[in-house]
């Protein structure tokens, strides 16, 4: 049994979720104690708790300590025969996007397609946004050699979720492949997408776009920006993201969703302002996707390369817990993340 102390590093909920799916991967039971233990709300909370729910269904696992407010937690992985359709609500709104990062490599290493709706939040602050979910990260994973498609049915925000995210994955064929991205190359596109819910009075959507794209026009950029005027969400929100194109086959996201007193010309003005920085650093993968490629790169079969912006917690999270699980080596040296990976093939799952 691997033991995790859950407030090393990021100390969030991060931990569970990424543990919890190397223990389904690798067959190997984990025992998380310390769970978000210096978080105001310390302990599991509803969309942890629907995470590794989720990932014991489709290997079978046995769960013990998965209640809200627990603050350790037992993940034993049994040998199920994985289903081809899966509905999974949080219940709040929660990150469906966290949790679709948390079953995608156990679906993809699974041996079956599937496809799963997630129900719950789509834009909040402190996770990422369906858009860089569809439009970075899925990307990268395909040259890596996992095949999934995400699709936005509604968009859910805070308070009130209801949003669906659908998730459909082809299973992996083989280890997957490393990936090495070390320059930028040149600026080809910046581009975005400007989504509001309920606010079409208001212009919201039109007013993020215009911000950004002043903000990048004076950094000597042009953008074009895609606006979307949302009726079916369940409550008004909005979200911006922003994206840039480079020659060398990079991509590199940064967003912000809206908030009660927060204006559009905040939102527009922070999420270029971060697009920029992780620019400006010759990182060729953004702050976000730094630590979301880790655990895909440990089960791929050789050596990813990749310059980041810096390193967070959460990515010393990442290479933490790949060294637990797989024994691979992550190391970041002066803004390069080296990973190591150790070639898992998905038929080993739960040898």
């Amino acid at each position: 049994m691997v033991r995790i102390d859950g407030s090393r590093f990021s100390g969030s909920g991060t931990i569970v979720r990424q543990a919890v799916a190397l223990s389904a991967l690798t067959g190997r039971s984990v025992h998380i104690t310390n769970i978000r233990f210096r978080r105001p709300n310390p302990g599991l909370r509803p969309q942890h708790a629907r995470a590794v729910e989720a990932i014991a269904s489709v290997v079978g696992a046995a769960i013990h300590g998965n209640t809200v407010g627990s603050g350790q937690l037992t993940f034993e992985p049994g040998t199920a025969v994985p289903a081809q359709t899966y509905v999974w609500d949080i219940g709040s709104a929660g990150s469906t996007v966290l949790l679709a990062q948390a079953v995608l490599p156990v679906l993809a290493f699974a041996g079956t397609p599937s496809v799963v709706e997630l129900r719950g939040g789509l834009f909040q602050d402190f996770a990422p946004s369906f858009y860089h979910f569809r439009y970075v990260l899925l990307p990268l994973l395909r040259l890596m050699g996992i095949q999934a498609e995400a699709q936005m049915v509604r968009p859910g925000y805070v308070p009130g979720g209801g949003g669906i995210l659908r998730l459909a994955v082809q299973p992996a064929v083989g280890p997957l492949r490393p990936l090495v991205l070390e320059e930028q190359g040149e600026i080809e596109r910046v581009w975005g997408v400007a989504l509001s819910s309920h606010l079409r009075e208001r212009n919201v959507s039109e007013r993020m776009a215009r911000t950004a794209r002043e903000s990048l026009t004076a950094a000597g950029y042009a953008a074009d920006f895609e606006l979307v005027d949302d009726d079916s969400a369940v409550q008004a929100g909005a979200a911006l993201s922003v994206f840039a194109d480079l020659s060398a086959g990079v991509r590199l996201g940064a967003d912000r969703a809206g908030a009660p007193r927060r204006s559009s010309e905040a939102i527009g003005r922070y999420a270029v302002q971060h697009l920029l920085e992780d620019l400006r650093s010759g990182a060729t993968l953004d702050r976000h996707a730094a630590d979301q490629i880790i655990i895909f790169g440990a089960l791929a079969a050789g050596e990813s390369r990749f310059c980041i912006p810096g390193a967070t917690e959460h990515v010393e999270t990442g290479a933490w817990l790949a060294r637990e699980f797989l024994g691979a080596d992550v190391r970041v040296d002066d803004r390069r993340l080296v990973i190591s990976g150790v070639g898992l093939a998905p038929r080993q799952r739960g040898k």
